[in-house]
């Protein structure tokens, strides 16, 4: 069917009518099993009644009012995503690249009030920050990058997990201002640091006076096992990025900030037009009210390890498996040949997968999915993988 759409995706032939918790169900009114939850977007899976309630209760009193006035929910959200993280304030945007842009903003404008002219920022080898000019600037994956040249300047690459490669660059470059990572790549292939290495790079910031900034778009809001990713150590990040999950479908991001980073925007120095409306916090509200009355993150870390131990338990003997990682519910399958057909083919019998840096199955599904569900999961990707080894 020809439509006006811009290719600028590659969709599965399939339109989704509604969903209700971890199930989807196309057009036709077959069933699927989610286990990608829009990308780690839908936490508490489709339709959630008490979010749905929220939602349409603030669209029927109040949607919209614009920045240039005081926000209620808005203020109300920053004190509750503040206490979790025991940062200090929060910049609210529409999304990931956008929490992304105001960090690197932020960056920057904390380098000129220390005199440095050209501010860098060292950023990872596969990672991904978003795909505005700069987001995907920053972001390490060159096919993210093709064909958009001049990229945004000063950025540093080096590789992911490795500190000796940011202490070099340290040595050798006195413009850097920031540190940007990601505490578990997931477009990256589900890439999890050594335990230690959040510690090390509080460290290397402390020392030569950086930032550290979490891109926690993909691991914030329970994803992991903890509200935010950086909580499973026992550091704290001047900045953090938020998105995905935090509306649980509603378009939110937010940019929070701490000690020295606290008090660099000012006004005039940052904005958006839609960001942290009525709505949207609203929304995100109801996501932290649901989170901590359901004890759902608790869950998260029970079910994350059943997951791993039941994909290890049925993949671990065969040789096309290289890694199985997780962390919480955000867990990676790294094969030795390249898997995308596995999508369509685990679609076809009721489950949603994704496959990422082109080997990796990637699970994200919602927090709220229980051991039978998980089950089916695992059934599914097992089966895909074994039938392919043969």
């Amino acid at each position: 069917m020809a439509h006006s759409l811009m290719t600028t995706y590659a969709p599965l032939p399939i339109s989704f009518a509604k969903g209700e918790g971890v199930y989807l169900w196309d057009t036709t009114g077959k069933q699927y099993l989610d286990a990608v939850a829009g990308v780690a977007v839908c936490g508490l899976g489709h339709a959630h009644p008490v979010i749905a309630e929220a939602i349409a209760e603030q669209a029927r009193t109040l949607v919209h009012t614009s920045n240039l006035y005081r926000i209620e929910h808005q203020e109300a959200l920053s004190e509750r995503l503040c206490a979790l993280s025991g940062l200090d304030n929060v910049f609210f945007s529409n999304s990931g690249a956008e929490a992304n842009e105001a960090a690197i903003k932020l960056a920057r404008l904390y380098g000129k009030q220390r005199g440095i002219e050209r501010p860098n920022i060292i950023v990872a080898c596969g990672s991904f920050h978003g795909r505005t000019l700069a987001t995907l600037s920053a972001t390490g994956n060159r096919k993210v990058q093709a064909g958009f040249s001049p990229l945004v300047d000063g950025f540093v690459r080096v590789n992911f997990n490795d500190i000796a490669a940011i202490k070099t660059a340290a040595d050798t470059n006195s413009d850097i201002v920031a540190i940007l990572v990601e505490p578990v790549q997931g477009e990256g292939g589900v890439q999890i640091p050594d335990a230690d290495y959040l510690q090390q790079l509080r460290e290397i910031c402390d020392a030569n006076n950086y930032l550290l900034m979490l891109d926690e778009i993909q691991t914030g809001m329970g994803r992991t096992g903890e509200w935010f990713a950086f909580q499973h150590t026992n550091i704290k990040p001047d900045v953090m990025t938020l998105a995905k999950a935090l509306g649980n479908g509603v378009p939110i991001g937010a940019c929070l900030a701490g000690g020295k980073a606290a008090s660099i925007f000012t006004p005039g120095t940052h904005g958006s037009t839609f960001g942290g409306n009525p709505l949207a916090t609203r929304a995100a509200l109801t996501v932290i009210d649901v989170l901590s009355q359901e004890n759902i993150i608790d869950h998260v870390k029970t079910i994350g390890e059943y997951f791993l131990t039941a994909l290890t338990q049925k993949l671990a003997h065969l040789s096309t498996v290289n890694v199985i990682r997780g962390k919480g519910l955000m867990i990676g399958i790294e094969l030795d040949y390249e898997c995308t057909h596995f999508v369509a083919a685990a679609a076809e019998q009721g489950v949603l997968i994704n496959v990422t840096a082109g080997n990796t199955i990637r699970l994200l599904p919602p927090l709220i999915i229980n051991q039978a569900q998980a089950d089916e999961v695992i059934n599914t990707v097992t089966d895909l993988i074994q039938q392919q080894t043969g």
